[in-house]
């Protein structure tokens, strides 16, 4: 029962302004959305690309490289001959040491049909980001762990640039700088070329019992003799990944008597990477540098000033939509037009 003269609030004011069922303002809405685009668009070149760009903690890859007219010493019957395929596998298994680093086991085997010719082993620390050899955690060439590996290791790092690397030559144990050459193009994609010259170096180690004949025909017994090695190599690297696409080297190795003059052949290769990698590997990189590039400024670019505009409008409409709120208000309160209380009997 009603008291007269009290007045009662129509049923449409009730939950007008607040309520269980009340939606968020558009005007916070949008302000919301804006600010969540503008921190994305400076987390992804600040924090996600940095993370995206670092080389992988954990992988499993081979490098395959084949000369089909390469000549090499037979050592079992110590004569020069030419093999009808010579084959180069490098195989890498990666894992993670600690956030920023990987451990890499490599092993490095050479082969003609049915044969294997050498064969060397080593473990390096790499830093994910620069690709760079770490000296730290139990790494060793060939089970010398006496070395101190430096440069880079195989990949490049991203954003790699038209400068030279140090790059590491685990057989000479030096890093010889790896020199920009110029700009060139593999499978389509764009690429830098680098090159490296490796002048004739003694193999640490590498002494060993030979037949004295190699190097004074018709003497007998053997001799003690070390093995030299020339290198001249060219990577060709997609610059955003610094993904390596593909890979030729050209070696000449001889043995050569210690204490005594001569030299005698050991092997002559002109080694590239098989064709099939080259396209794997071009195709990766394309893939690669598209989400680098994205991550970097596409998307940045794009986000901001999509972010910055919602908040602008987002603004906008909160302002206008508190004018309008404070409008009805005096309205409501005292307006000429201000609904009447319905007076109860």
């Amino acid at each position: 029962m009603s008291v007269p003269g009290v007045e009662e609030t129509l049923p449409e004011q009730v939950g007008s302004r607040t309520g269980p069922g009340r939606s968020l303002p558009a005007g916070t809405l949008l302000v919301a959305v804006g600010t969540f685009l503008l921190t994305l668009a400076a987390l992804l070149p600040l924090y996600v690309y940095e993370r995206a760009a670092l080389l992988p903690a954990k992988a499993e890859f081979e490098i395959h490289m084949v000369d089909e007219g390469a000549w090499y010493l037979d050592t079992s019957t110590w004569s020069w001959t030419q093999a009808s395929e010579l084959t180069r596998v490098t195989r890498v298994s990666a894992s993670a040491h600690g956030g920023d680093w990987s451990a890499w086991e490599m092993s490095v085997d050479t082969s003609v049909p049915e044969r294997m010719i050498d064969h060397w082993s080593r473990r390096v620390i790499v830093d994910r980001r620069t690709g760079l050899a770490v000296n730290c955690c139990g790494e060793h060439v060939d089970g010398d762990r006496a070395v101190r590996q430096a440069g880079l290791v195989y990949s490049f790092p991203s954003g790699a640039r038209q400068d030279g690397y140090p790059f590491y030559d685990a057989q000479v144990r030096s890093a010889p700088m790896m020199e920009f050459q110029g700009e060139d193009e593999v499978a389509g994609v764009p690429v830098r070329r680098y090159g490296q010259r490796i002048e004739s170096t003694q193999v640490p180690e590498s002494a060993r019992p030979v037949p004295a004949s190699l190097f004074r025909p018709g003497a007998s017994g053997t001799v003690t003799a070390t093995r030299w090695v020339e290198v001249s190599r060219t990577f060709w690297v997609e610059p955003v990944s610094g993904t390596v696409v593909n890979v030729h080297e050209t070696r000449s190795e001889t043995l050569r008597p210690q204490n005594a003059g001569g030299e005698a052949r050991l092997l002559y290769t002109e080694l590239a990477m098989a064709e099939q990698q080259v396209a794997a590997y071009a195709e990766q990189a394309r893939v690669r540098s598209v989400l680098l590039r994205a991550l970097d400024s596409w998307a940045p670019w794009s986000l901001a000033p999509l972010g910055g505009l919602a908040v602008l409008v987002g603004l906008a409409r909160a302002w206008r939509d508190r004018a309008a709120t404070r409008g009805g208000a005096a309205h409501a309160d005292g307006g000429p037009d201000a609904q009447l209380p319905i007076p109860r009997s």
